[in-house]
């Protein structure tokens, strides 16, 4: 199957790993290229098939190995990985690069849910002291003074304005945004379909009918159109048999015919996906959840005794209740906020960014760990004062922050923290 490598990609990759095995005299060039644009649009796949072009070994990192239960494994193992593939140029003789698969995903920051650990700070910092010192990459509680040969570094991802900021700059971080055009988009789908007899028109009319759709949902189409052929033969075998004669059958794998690989029929096949896409897209049922689950929390604080106000240090007022052995204990915060806090809370919306609660103990506030009380971002007042109440009583003994958000930009305009254990504001 010849699939199709994209110019733009090839010339880019090429450019910047011969770059990294020359010496240039008075050029600083950058380490990492980091290749970043929509998901499903082939990122990772282009990098494999440049790679195979030119003959390159690669050392791959996952993005979900840049968190582990125990602090400094992530950087560690990128700076071992990085020795490595120094070793595997030096042993073998050619180009070697290391590569670090959705990078965002490991070490961003989407939203305030995300907890920005000691792992992360700690694969950052590697990142940036690699991309300054390429031939000087040590392992922690060793040092070896031979220089290394220098490793490319390619990274991957979606949303590169999540990492942090330092790293991405430019001298650290080439960037490269891959969104394929139509020519590109026709030449990748043609190499998908290949096999199947698509001609030239065909493959531009169907790339033109889902013309929003990424380079994976075309692969996705063509694996959908198995699944009648598939179909008929778990019928056939029956599904008590299907496990012994797929996996345990002594007649071999089982053979399907070509098949129906008619544009139509293509079509029919690509509407239904896209279907499946728009109910994912419209069904919010875990919003509906939590809205839900909060009206029944704001609903079950019913008083079992006359309360006694008393002054709390956000300025809402706390009742305290008494319990069964008489003794007085503190539960929830009546409907009443500073009126510095409900202004500031009006001011945000009005601007057109949204809300959002955070909490913390003291503990974790010394290394920053906040953690989101509501899984959605706010922009209703009521909705708003709600859940900061809600908030500040679940959360009596800790730290608790209002947060705006910009939903466009994607980034915080205001962190105000608005109660702390200590009982001062």
């Amino acid at each position: 199957m010849g699939y199709y490598i994209a110019p733009r990609f090839l010339d880019k990759l090429a450019v910047h790993i011969t770059k990294n095995f020359l010496k240039l005299p008075g050029v600083r060039v950058p380490v990492i290229l980091g290749i970043h644009g929509r998901k499903g649009e082939g990122k990772t796949f282009q990098c494999q098939l440049v790679f195979e072009k030119m003959g390159i070994e690669v050392t791959h990192v996952s993005g979900g190995e840049l968190e582990s239960p125990d602090a400094g494994d992530p950087a560690r193992l990128i700076r071992l990985r990085y020795r490595e593939t120094a070793e595997l140029i030096k042993v073998r003789g050619k180009m070697c690069v290391l590569m670090i698969n959705d990078l965002d995903a490991g070490a961003g920051r989407f939203d305030e849910g995300t907890q920005y650990t000691v792992n992360t700070q700690l694969v950052n910092a590697t990142l940036m002291n690699i991309a300054d010192n390429p031939t000087d990459v040590q392992l922690p509680g060793s040092y070896d003074s031979t220089p290394l040969h220098r490793v490319p570094i390619i990274v991957t991802g979606n949303d590169f304005s999540t990492l942090y900021a330092p790293l991405i700059r430019d001298g650290r971080m080439e960037k490269f945004y891959w969104e394929p055009d139509r020519d590109d988009k026709v030449g990748i789908v043609k190499g998908i379909f290949e096999p199947d007899g698509l001609s030239q028109k065909e493959v531009e009319q169907l790339v033109d009918t889902f013309v929003n759709q990424s380079i994976d949902f075309f692969s996705a189409l063509r694996s959908r159109i198995y699944d009648e052929q598939i179909r008929n033969y778990i019928h056939q075998v029956g599904f008590e048999r299907v496990s012994l004669s797929v996996v345990n059958s002594t007649e071999g794998p089982p053979e399907f015919k070509k098949p129906d690989f008619r544009l139509s029929h293509l079509i029919e096949s690509g509407n239904f996906l896209v279907g499946e896409q728009k109910r994912v897209e419209n069904s919010h049922l875990v919003d509906d959840y939590n809205r839900l689950n909060r009206g029944r929390n704001s609903q079950s604080a019913s008083p079992a005794a006359t309360p006694i106000n008393q002054p709390s240090s956000n300025g809402a007022t706390q009742e305290a209740k008494t319990n069964g052995n008489g003794f007085q204990k503190q539960e929830g915060l009546s409907s009443h906020l500073t009126l510095d806090t409900q202004a500031q809370i009006r001011q945000l919306l009005s601007q057109g960014y949204k809300i959002s609660i955070e909490h913390v103990d003291e503990r974790r506030f010394r290394t920053g760990s906040w953690q989101t009380c509501v899984h959605s971002h706010i922009d209703a007042e009521s909705d708003a004062i709600s859940n900061l109440e809600a908030t500040l009583a679940e959360y009596s003994g800790e730290y608790v922050r209002l947060v705006g958000i910009d939903p466009k930009a994607k980034r915080r305009v205001v962190e105000t923290i608005i109660q702390r254990p200590d009982g001062k504001n």
